[in-house]
């Protein structure tokens, strides 16, 4: 994909999340069950980083499931930061960032060094471009803490004949497609006006082939999410070869909590 594309790309996102960040929120009110069956298996005093944060209602969850450790949670809508700051602080040590993953430098802010867990729930398919893919999962598996684990799910919204019909042609936002990437949509906006947004249809293949060109392996898949629970794709990916026995602190478990 050529870098002017990515750019208008990015920009379409960053003006829906802004323009509709209330009614966007209102519509993430409760987190979606795969989010919730990885959360219940966190280290209770573990060091999270979320990307993508949006209206901060993971961290709440977290807090009144009696999360004892540090978040941050970083997104590039100041409005959706907004939101998340509005609610009264919980259990634990919270800091909500402006931070926009596409760019080179979204790091250079951050309060700790590294993070036991690194999550992007819904975010990767919001980037354009394998080669900005490569770039963000280099510096992820930079700030994990030795034995640390990436947490992430990917849209699958071609698995649900609603949000299939809602597909747009490329014209509508003067590109055509052959200059996107496959894979790669415009999906409209309904609640509260019309927008479009960016959105790319991962699949397990391709989400294997970056895991292994940035250095880690997939040690866990599912699907959940929607009528039909194949509307999210999960996974957990580690760094390969850490050299740390599968009993490190900072992996995920099944120590439930709350």
């Amino acid at each position: 994909m050529e870098p002017a594309t990515a750019q208008r790309l990015i920009a379409l996102n960053h003006q829906f999340y802004q323009t509709f960040a209330g009614p966007f929120s209102a519509t993430r009110q409760r987190l979606q069950p795969g989010v919730l069956r990885i959360l219940k298996r966190l280290p209770r005093e573990a060091n999270i980083l979320d990307l993508g944060c949006g209206n901060g209602e993971l961290w709440r969850t977290l807090g009144k499931a009696g999360f004892q450790g540090h978040y941050v949670g970083l997104d590039f809508s100041p409005a959706l930061l907004e939101i998340a700051s509005e609610h009264p602080q919980l259990p634990g040590q919270a800091k909500f960032l402006i931070a926009d993953l596409a760019e080179p430098e979204w790091d250079a802010h951050l309060p700790l060094a590294s993070f036991n867990i690194i999550l992007a729930f819904a975010v990767l398919h919001h980037l354009p471009g394998r080669d900005l893919h490569l770039r963000l999962l280099a510096k992820i598996r930079s700030r994990l803490a030795p034995g640390g684990t990436f947490v992430l799910s990917a849209w699958q919204f071609l698995n649900s004949p609603r949000l299939a019909a809602r597909l747009q042609p490329w014209e509508r936002i003067g590109l055509d497609a052959g200059q996107v990437e496959p894979g790669d949509y415009l999906l409209d906006w309904r609640q509260g006006g019309s927008g479009l947004r960016y959105v790319h249809q991962f699949d397990s293949d391709e989400l294997y082939s970056l895991a292994r060109a940035s250095g880690f392996t997939i040690i866990e898949e599912f699907q959940s999410d929607g009528e039909n629970g194949r509307l999210g794709l999960y996974q957990v990916w580690q760094p390969t070869n850490d050299g740390l026995p599968p009993s490190a602190p900072a992996r995920l478990d099944n120590n439930r909590y709350g």
